[in-house]
């Protein structure tokens, strides 16, 4: 159980099951990192020494009779704008990498501890999380482990090559407009954008505060519930983070499909991307037996709305630096937030007004709804550096167009697993299953479904081979 293949439920249960030790585990993952992550440039630091003394702990806990967690021993790794505790949170950035190390780990990051796995660590990501693509111009790029010419995706890119590429089980990362799900399509894995308010993002550092999520990835159904669970609940140190008491999704794997409300997005959902990446909705909707089509209310101004309030929010955030320290961005980065430094407040509270709307009509639709099918993103990943692609009907697009799915879904904090489909000598694919606020187990029980009927999976990518 120190392979590259081995799930993070099975190597938990062989830690606690005395056939592997803890330090072995991680001992192997340490040394994948060391020889493939030179391709995929997923790290920006790998804890070594101090994640195989974490290990040894755990170890001699479990010798002393200690119960080591439910995912005892697995190595896990986040984007680096979560704080560990000793290291510097970077945030993708320059300006960050001058402070000092964290004090204390982000919630998800303790959370995790708690739970037993092992952080080897920190990961790649766009600056301040904005972007799609994790081309960083200060740690670098980021390269997909399906292909190594193509992007990840972003702004968690990092995140989803780790996991794709078998440099680790599970990954932490974070969705604002769509850099959870974007990553895990491009990438091949299974990412999870919880509800918005579900996971707390103490010890995050923030894009967008009405926006940001934190949530896994994974290349199982099972693992990514188990690392959900693991992280979810309230927590007092997220004033966004609702009290509202945990509930597990694991026991819910095994529940059968039959009796939930689906449908598959159209209108919106239907246009604005390539052949492949509709069929792949089309394929899933078929081995579920989904023929009805529902369309949610102005997707498109939704998506523009959000793109006013996430430019809003994020610019406020980052006011300081960029008065004093402007040349110390990524000149792409630096110009969107000074965009949104210039939108005046009547169209942010006219966006807010709207997403009020917004939010009461999908709450209408969701009323006779469990799961509504939608692509994930218009096309596969991009080749690196390409600034454009083109859309089946010739239409050219800009790269922020990789969310013209995921917006609109963000925008109300609706919960969303994105699905692998990478079909041999293709580029990956996802699409999006999405629920009402808190109905993440009818999420997870389309998404083990699908797993089970080998309509989705996610295999390592040929850079971890």
């Amino acid at each position: 159980m120190t392979g590259a293949e081995a799930s993070a439920l099975a190597i938990a249960a062989a830690v606690r099951g005395r056939q592997v030790s803890a330090r072995e585990v991680v001992a192997a993952a340490l040394e994948r990192i060391a020889r493939r992550d030179g391709a995929i440039h997923a790290f920006t630091h790998v804890h070594g020494e101090a994640a195989l003394a974490e290990a040894a702990a755990l170890d001699a806990r479990m010798a002393a009779g200690q119960d080591p967690g439910p995912l005892a021993g697995v190595p896990f790794a986040v984007k680096n704008l979560f704080d560990v505790a000793g290291v510097v949170t970077l945030a993708g950035s320059k300006i960050h990498a001058d402070r000092p190390p964290a004090a204390l780990d982000a919630a998800a990051v303790a959370a995790l501890r708690r739970a037993g796995a092992i952080l080897v660590g920190c990961l790649n990501m766009d600056e301040y999380a904005y972007g799609f693509t994790t081309e960083n111009a200060h740690h670098g790029i980021t390269h997909n482990p399906h292909d190594l010419t193509r992007v990840p995706g972003g702004s968690s890119g990092g995140s989803a090559a780790a996991v794709a590429g078998g440099l680790a089980p599970l990954t932490l990362g974070t969705d604002t407009n769509g850099s959870i799900r974007v990553p895990a399509a491009l990438c091949g894995v299974f990412g999870l954008k919880p509800t918005y308010g579900r996971v707390s993002r103490a010890g995050v550092v923030l894009f967008a505060a009405s926006f940001d999520h934190v949530g896994p990835f994974a290349r199982s159904v099972a693992d990514l519930a188990a690392a959900f669970d693991a992280i979810q609940g309230p927590d007092p140190g997220d004033l966004a983070c609702a009290e509202r008491p945990a509930e597990p999704c694991t026991p819910h794997l095994d529940r059968s499909v039959d009796g939930l409300r689906l449908a598959v997005a159209g209108g919106h959902f239907a246009r604005h991307g390539e052949a492949a990446a509709l069929a792949a909705v089309q394929r899933v909707a078929r081995a579920l037996g989904v023929t009805r089509e529902v369309e949610l209310p102005e997707p498109q101004r939704a998506r523009a709305a959000a793109m006013i309030i996430t430019a809003c929010e994020g610019s406020a955030l980052h006011l300081a630096s960029l008065k004093t320290r402007a040349k110390d961005f990524d000149p792409v980065t630096r110009d969107r937030f000074l965009a949104g430094a210039l939108v005046p407040g009547s169209l942010y509270a006219q966006a807010q007004r709207f997403r009020t709307w917004y939010r009461g009509r999908v709450a209408e639709v969701f009323r006779d709804l469990d799961v509504l099918l939608a692509p994930t993103t218009p096309w596969p990943a991009p080749a690196v550096g390409a600034l454009r692609a083109a859309s089946q009907d010739g239409d050219a697009f800009t790269r922020s167009h990789l969310g013209v799915f995921t917006q609109p879904l963000s925008f109300i904090g609706l919960p969303v697993i994105s699905v692998p489909l990478v079909a041999p000598g293709a580029l990956p694919l996802g699409v999006q299953l999405v629920a009402a606020p808190w109905r993440e187990s009818a999420l997870f029980r389309v998404a083990a479904h699908l797993e089970r009927a080998g309509v989705v999976a996610a295999p390592l990518g040929g850079a971890a081979r």
